[in-house]
C-alpha cells in the first residue's frame, strides 16, 4: 500500500476501531505479558518509541505499569493520532508523551530510545528493501543495543495449512465465516498486505540492524518478534 492510502484507510477506521478489534482483547493481554518480562530490564526512567500506535493501546499499558517511562507516539492517521491523544489524556499521562503525526522517517534521527515497539505496521509496507529500511529507521532511534519488539500478520500463505488458519482467523475477528469473507481476506493478504512468511520477517529485521531477531509470540496470523539493535 502507498502511504497515502495507508493513511486513508486508519483515517476511515479509527472512529470504530477499538470496538471493532475489542474481540482479540485476550490476545492483546497475552502479548502484554510477555512484552512486560521482556523490557522489565530496562531503566526505570527508559524512553519508548511507539511506530504506528494507533489509538495508543500499548504506549497505555506500558505507561500505566512503569510509572516514569517516557513515550514518542508516531503515528501517520491524524484520526488515529487524535484518539490516542484523547486517551492519553483522561489518563492523565500527556506530560510523559511527545506525539509524532506522520511517519518515522520525519522524526528527527536522535537515538535516544532505550526500545521501540511497532504492532502490525511493517506488514503495509510491501516491497522488500522499502521494509528493510524501515527497520532501519526505527534502529537509528535507538541507543545502542536498544530493544525492538515487532509484532505482524505472518503465515506461508501458499501452504495447504494456511486455509485452515485463515478461516479460524476470520472467525475471530468477523464473528462468521462466509466464503466470500475468507477470499476477500485472501487476497487482501496476498496483494495489499505484505503476509510473509515468519522466517522471512525475520530476515527483514535482521537486515534492518538488528541482531537475532527471537520469535516469541504466534496467536493465529500475529506473530511477534524480540531484536536487539547491532552496535554500529
Amino acid at each position: 500500500m502507498q502511504p497515502d492510502e495507508i493513511t486513508a484507510l486508519f483515517d476511515q477506521q479509527a472512529e470504530h476501531y477499538d470496538a471493532h478489534w475489542a474481540k482479540t482483547a485476550a490476545i492483546r493481554e497475552c502479548l502484554y505479558l510477555l512484552v512486560d518480562s521482556f523490557l522489565v530490564s530496562l531503566p526505570i526512567d527508559a524512553h519508548i518509541l511507539c511506530v504506528g500506535v494507533g489509538t495508543g493501546d500499548e504506549l497505555l499499558h506500558l505507561a500505566q505499569k512503569n510509572p516514569r517511562w517516557c513515550f514518542t507516539a508516531v503515528e501517520p492517521s491524524g484520526a488515529m493520532l487524535a484518539k490516542c491523544r484523547a486517551r492519553v489524556e483522561q489518563a492523565g499521562i500527556s506530560s510523559r508523551c511527545e506525539f509524532y503525526q506522520g511517519f518515522l522517517s520525519e522524526v528527527p534521527s536522535v537515538a535516544r530510545h532505550d526500545a521501540a515497539t511497532c504492532f502490525l505496521v511493517s506488514q503495509f509496507i510491501l516491497p522488500r528493501a522499502e521494509r528493510t529500511q524501515f527497520f532501519h529507521t526505527i534502529a537509528d532511534r535507538l541507543q545502542p543495543t536498544g530493544l525492538l519488539i515487532s509484532v505482524d500478520l505472518a503465515a506461508e500463505i501458499t501452504s495447504p495449512e494456511f486455509d485452515l488458519l485463515l478461516r479460524g482467523w476470520v472467525s475471530m475477528t468477523s464473528g462468521k465465516i462466509t466464503e466470500s469473507g475468507v477470499a476477500r481476506m485472501r487476497n487482501t493478504y496476498t496483494n495489499h498486505v505484505g503476509v510473509l512468511p515468519p522466517s522471512e520477517v525475520s530476515s527483514l529485521i535482521a537486515a534492518g540492524g538488528f541482531e537475532n531477531p527471537l520469535p516469541f509470540f504466534q496467536a493465529g496470523l500475529m506473530h511477534g518478534w524480540l531484536a536487539r539493535r547491532v552496535e554500529f
